[in-house]
């Protein structure tokens, strides 16, 4: 039985960060190989490169082959099983994030549609290799790590719209999302608010909120406070700052509320966070 794990020293609890690689493998698997039924906290997708196989989530179960590619989401009791005859091998990627229900949304992922069959095989696996590859950089592997996971998630996506055309209106909403997560990412340190986000993009506040939390889970404003809080913990490693100018850095003028915030999100207080890490 051949197997690799490539695993990465991140925290797979934090959700904060736009998107966050946390392990990738590859195995091929003895006959009735089985991992579950369990819950992951995190979202993982198998491709099936050969052979056969079931996968079980909820109250389905489907039977897969060469080709197949299937999600595991959070905190969703799974079950899969290699099949007795004709084993399959296949490849994992495991990640997190704040966009993660975004980008698996556009490849047509989701609990309710937990597989399809992907026609880019060879784009496919060589996403997996690039990975691997990454895995052995010293200086650059994490940004190599992160480039590999997009171009699979990209390859997802294209393949998933060539079957499935995405409409005129929803290609407008999807572009509404992107602009609205984009002036989130170049404003977050001022003191912006969402009127402010909606008149930018060219909507009223009250659809742009509801397009928003359909395409991400979050509303606008909670998005905004996750993306402030993460891009703390990020200035938390740089001692010559203190926790008001890292406050003031990330669009908190308050020293208290930031506190508030980071504590709410974080469990614990700024401090306590910066001493821990």
């Amino acid at each position: 039985m051949g197997y690799n794990d490539y695993r990465f020293h991140s925290d797979r609890s934090i959700r904060t960060i736009e998107l966050k690689l946390f392990y990738s493998g590859f195995e091929h698997c003895s006959p009735g190989h089985s991992w579950g039924p369990g819950l992951k906290d995190h979202y993982k997708i198998l491709y099936v490169h050969s052979g056969k196989g079931i996968y079980r989530v909820g109250e389905q179960t489907y039977s897969l082959t060469s080709g197949d590619v299937f999600l595991l989401s959070p905190e969703a009791v799974a079950y899969y099983r290699a099949d007795e005859q004709d084993p399959w091998t296949y490849s994992w990627i495991a990640f997190n994030g704040l966009n993660s229900e975004l980008y698996l949304r556009r490849a047509h992922l989701s609990l309710e549609h937990p597989v399809f069959r992907c026609t880019q095989r060879e784009a496919l696996e060589s996403c997996f290799q690039q990975v691997y590859e990454a895995s052995k950089m010293s200086t650059s592997r994490d940004t190599r790590l992160l480039s590999a996971l997009y171009s699979f998630l990209s390859v997802l996506i294209e393949d998933a719209q060539s079957k499935h055309p995405e409409t005129k209106q929803e290609n407008t909403q999807d572009l509404y999302v992107k602009k609205a997560i984009e002036f989130v990412h170049n404003n977050y340190s001022q003191a912006i608010t969402i009127g402010e986000m909606a008149d930018w993009i060219g909507l009223e506040r009250k659809y742009m909120s509801k397009l928003f939390k359909s395409a991400t889970g979050l509303t606008p404003q909670d998005y905004l406070i996750h993306f402030r809080i993460s891009k703390a913990c990020e200035l938390m490693s740089n001692p010559s700052l203190s926790i008001g100018e890292i406050a003031y850095s990330v669009g908190y003028k308050d020293q208290l509320l930031f506190s508030k915030m980071f504590k709410k999100l974080r469990k614990q207080s700024p401090s306590d966070y910066r001493k821990s890490s």
